[in-house]
């Protein structure tokens, strides 16, 4: 049980690291200092941003990585590949989500 707990934080860590990543590469004016990946187990935010990166990015950043989610194969019924899919979905007694690829939705930040 120690080692699947130790794989699945080493699997977080690492996925919080390429939203990181991809963050930083999508606005380039910002640093390391801008944008950091918490430690595992701290409460809060899991990629925490400056007050610069704030006013670029208003989003509190959750990062979750999973052997398996459904959503992707809800994208994939709309990749016709003519424009980006993205997926309104909604639970009963929720407000609804989008669901769009991460690089989609980033472009619409690009500084």
């Amino acid at each position: 049980h120690e080692l699947k707990t130790a794989v699945a934080k080493a699997k977080g860590r690492t996925f919080q690291k390429t939203v990181r990543d991809l963050l930083l590469g999508t606005f380039p004016s910002l640093t390391n200092d801008d944008i950091r990946s918490t430690s595992m187990g701290a409460s809060g935010e899991d990629v925490l941003l400056s007050a610069v990166a704030r006013e670029k990015f208003r989003y509190s950043i959750e990062c979750k990585s999973r052997h398996g989610i459904a959503v992707y194969s809800w994208l994939e019924q709309r990749a016709d590949g003519a424009y980006p899919p993205i997926v309104f979905a909604k639970a009963n007694h929720k407000e609804p989500i989008v669901i769009l690829y991460a690089k989609d939705f980033l472009k619409l930040f690009h500084e």
